[in-house]
């Protein structure tokens, strides 16, 4: 359908089609959010075209944002009241450089942001020359030290480095305040380094959604114009072999980083005769990583709209680094797509170039945005990770110690304290094997950091150092090469002091590989090796340095001290959150489900310091008529027992036979697929087991042919075709089973991100309500966190029972969201627990669903309902 231009108020903005009235309230909502510099809170239905909204008021404003611009620079240069250069702008450049730039013939018809990316060549090739330099200065000091060792009076006590070694030793640490004069280069690159143009930042939390916000893109009326880059994870798009068969996230970031620190490294015809080692691969320099060519896909990428697949493939044409490459075209871009863990975590972001001062940052499926955030910033280490690295870093001191000046002795010491300590907190023995060590304490307990530090005895050391020190010196890297060359190759004849390195590590693999390296395949799982250890400790090392008031240490001791952990939790994610509101034009928070929305206002905002004022919140109903969903809350079961589901009540026999009752009525009555979802894998198992053996599941099967929700993630695809095509064939063959039954679980694989459109999803079923587990140390130490700090709502609930009732109503929003996913489709929604009735509960239903809900109390009416409604639906589709 050709492109049209929809006009709302003032503002023009261009559609692929006609869009709904609802998509039009979305687009001029969005656009005055952006203008006005606020925080967004979008709540649009699947099937509502929240994707293409997103696009088109987001790009009609910066089209207006840039044209606005652009008519005040003319206007300054008219009058010649201006500054001659704004910095914050390339599309005007009146510096001599840039003068001389100009001067040059370009190709008529030539895009504007090539013109500027050629002006600003000498500026890239002088920040090239500048690292070069450094580099250069580096292994030039690196060089004269192993000749000084060599040649020095401790030459003759010092074993002989072999071919490749002397990389794994540290560097001498020069300075704890980082002062160093080497550090001014990269002050040097950052103003240098083109300016980044104004630009809206697009997130999203899988790959696969963010690849189809691109395809939606490419569809609609700014396909062809706008500049769109997208990032991902090296993992995702290293186009080197070699470095992308070691599998393991860690490992592939290690190798690659260590391939750029080598690429200037200048070959020895010496060391060609030494034997070459395995390790020594690592060394050359990746031959991806070519300047000319990268630059040559960056312009690619920014000429027309690609989406990662596209741009691996023009990498792998081009002999070119995607992950690299993709970056130089951030500055340029008007649009860069990326996964929204890149976005939140703060290195992250800085590694990649992103830069959020006064820029558009658009979070798209944000439900889960909190816990996401939690998620990143809460890290937890096992004690076989800690043996393990306490192992691995005592032989490296003792291979290299008499090489390592007195700072790095002194913070390698400081390391191996704190390892130490972490394993005797926890009840065991740094010195033996930890699969055998069996603690007399077990259970779980809870501390504040200061409390932890001073349990640890630990309080006397300062972690920032230690911290700065393992980022600076790269201590896990070294650490990891060392253990590479020395774990797989190392006997007794070659070192005594490292006999039994080998058989320790192996003793430890199996719960290292497992925790540090899980393959994306299993089959992949016996060629993967396991990532450092220690670089895992340092994020747990990092968390520690906290608020004290942010966040908490849980001690897990289990009945070995390898399966015993230590873990942070975070419990404020406002303090990562606020970096990104506080440097930010206008953040959007959207998502198809966001009720409750008052866990975004608290615990985000608020706490970030965000004030009430600046916060919009919009939420638009459903493009469906209204009488094609039918809502139910059922407050009673067949033989009148009163649905409620606690966990008191819901093991009772005549609640789950009352369950399967139910059931067998609804498959009588709806026709295609009925998605029945239960609160935990758990029930799920004792509910299936008791119908089976009182019949109930025969009773069910002769209706609709069951399935099961499996465990395991890469059996979901197969158990959702054969439900497909058993619903599918039995519309065509009309027979006594009329559809397929699907036995789900809330926030399990079926929950999200899975469409059960038109017949495969004609019923959604909520069997109870899934509350968290109460119990948990973890959740009620987050509800006294709320209580102590948020404050209390006259008439409201306290902030931690909120936060209970708002994670069970996210999980039910999203489940039974998975029915209604376009105009015409139609839907029964059933919700089995009398404690839906309650008005509180009831509030924190979307609108499109809120404002259509009946509550039954008894179920003769409910089950009457929903046979009229589908009878009708089914005659008149």
């Amino acid at each position: 359908m050709a492109n049209e231009t929809q006009k709302v108020g003032a503002i023009h903005f261009p559609f692929p089609f006609t869009p709904y009235s609802i998509q039009e309230d979305f687009m001029a909502e969005l656009y005055r959010v952006l203008e006005a510099g606020k925080i967004g809170i979008f709540e649009s239905p699947t099937g509502t075209g929240k994707s293409l909204s997103l696009i088109c008021g987001a790009l009609s404003w910066l089209r207006d944002f840039e044209q606005k611009k652009r008519e005040e620079e003319a206007r300054l240069l008219e009058t010649g009241t201006g500054p001659l250069h704004d910095e914050k702008d390339e599309s005007l450049c009146l510096s001599s450089s840039c003068e001389g730039a100009a001067g040059t013939p370009r190709p008529a018809g030539e895009p504007a942001w090539v013109t500027q990316f050629v002006q600003k060549k000498e500026e890239r090739d002088l920040v090239d020359r500048l690292k070069r330099q450094e580099e250069e200065e580096r292994e030039n000091l690196l060089r004269l030290s192993r000749e000084m060792l060599e040649t020095g009076p401790e030459a003759e006590r010092l074993e002989q480095l072999e071919s490749g070694e002397e990389e794994l030793v540290l560097a001498e640490y020069e300075s704890d305040e980082e002062k160093k004069v080497a550090s001014r280069v990269d002050e040097d690159e950052d103003d240098l380094e083109e300016e980044h143009i104004t630009k809206i930042y697009y997130c999203s939390r899988t790959h696969s959604q963010l690849a189809q916000f691109v395809h939606e893109v490419k569809k609609s009326p700014f396909g062809k114009d706008v500049r769109l880059v997208s990032l991902g994870s090296r993992q995702n798009l290293c186009v080197n072999e070699d470095v992308k068969s070691l599998g393991s996230v860690q490992l592939i970031n290690d190798r690659c980083v260590d391939m750029q620190r080598s690429r200037h490294e200048k070959k020895k015809g010496a060391e060609e005769e030494k034997p070459k080692r395995r390790r020594q691969e690592k060394q050359a320099a990746c031959p991806f990583y070519n300047h000319e060519q990268m630059g040559l896909l960056r312009d690619e990428a920014l000429a027309e709209v690609k989406d990662m697949e596209q741009l691996l493939a023009l990498g792998k044409e081009a002999r070119a680094c995607p992950y690299y490459g993709s970056r130089l075209a951030i500055p340029a871009a008007q649009l860069v797509v990326l996964p929204y863990q890149m976005l939140l975590h703060a290195a992250t972001r800085q590694a990649a170039g992103i830069r959020l001062q006064d820029q558009v940052v658009i979070i798209d499926e944000a439900h889960n945005l909190i816990d996401t955030i939690t998620g990143m910033h809460s890290v937890e280490v096992s004690g076989s990770q800690l043996c393990q690295a306490h192992s691995q870093l005592l032989q490296y001191v003792e291979r290299y110690g008499k090489r390592l000046k007195a700072k790095n002795l002194m913070y390698l010491k400081q390391i191996l304290y704190l390892l130490e300590k972490f394993v005797a907190v926890l009840g065991g023995n740094i010195k033996q094997n930890p699969n055998t060590q069996s603690l007399s304490q077990t259970g779980t307990e809870l501390k504040t950091i200061n409390d932890f530090l001073f349990q640890s005895q630990i309080d006397n050391i300062n972690l920032f150092k230690v911290q700065r020190y393992c980022e600076k010196s790269m201590i896990s890297r070294k650490l990891f090469g060392f253990t590479e060359r020395y774990g797989a190759v190392f006997s007794s004849r070659e070192q005594p002091k490292l006999a039994g390195f080998q058989q320790f590590l192996q003793s430890l693999q199996p719960r290292t590989t497992e925790a540090l390296a899980a393959p994306a395949d299993e089959s992949q799982a016996s060629t993967l090796r396991p990532a450092s250890p220690l670089m895992h400790i340092q994020g747990f090392l990092a968390a520690l340095t906290t608020a004290n008031q942010d966040g908490r240490v849980i001690l897990s001791r289990q009945g070995s001290l390898s399966q015993s952990t230590l873990k942070f939790l975070l419990l404020n994610p406002a303090v990562h959150f606020a970096q990104v509101v506080k440097e930010c034009r206008a953040v959007v928070i959207a998502g198809g489900t966001m009720q409750p929305v008052s866990d975004f206002r608290q615990q985000l905002l608020a706490c970030a310091g965000v004030e009430a004022e600046r916060v919009v919140e919009f939420s638009c109903g459903h493009v469906i008529p209204p009488d094609n969903i039918l809502p139910l809350v059922i407050c009673s079961g067949i033989s009148n027992q009163p649905l409620e589901f606690t966990f008191q009540k819901r093991e009772l026999p005549q609640m789950m036979d009352e369950v399967g009752r139910i059931l067998c009525n609804l498959c009588g009555v709806v026709p295609g697929g009925v998605v029945c979802f239960f609160p935990s894998y758990e029930y799920l198992r004792q509910v299936h087991a008791h119908w089976e053996k009182g019949g109930l599941l025969g009773r069910l099967a002769a209706r609709k042919k069951i399935f099961q929700e499996p465990k395991s993630a890469h059996q979901v695809e197969q158990v959702l075709l054969a439900y497909s095509r058993c619903i599918q064939a039995c519309g065509q063959e009309r027979g006594q089973v009329t559809g397929a039954l699907l036995l789900s679980v809330v926030g399990g694989k079926m929950s999200e991100g899975i469409n059960f459109s038109d017949n495969l999803g004609r019923c959604v079923v909520m069997v109870g309500m899934p509350f968290p587990n109460i119990r948990s140390a973890e959740l009620q130490e987050k509800m006294a966190y709320l209580d102590q700090t948020l404050p209390r709502a006259p008439g409201q609930a306290p902030p931690g029972k909120a936060l209970v009732e708002n994670l069970c109503m996210k999980a039910v929003n999203q489940s039974i969201g998975r029915a209604i996913r376009h105009q015409k489709d139609f839907a029964s929604v059933v919700l089995l627990d009398q404690r839906y009735a309650r008005p509180p509960v009831l509030a924190k239903l979307p609108a499109w669903i809120r404002a259509r809900v009946e509550v039954k109390a008894t179920f003769g009416p409910a089950i009457a309902a929903v046979q009229k409604f589908h009878r009708e639906k089914s005659a008149s589709s």
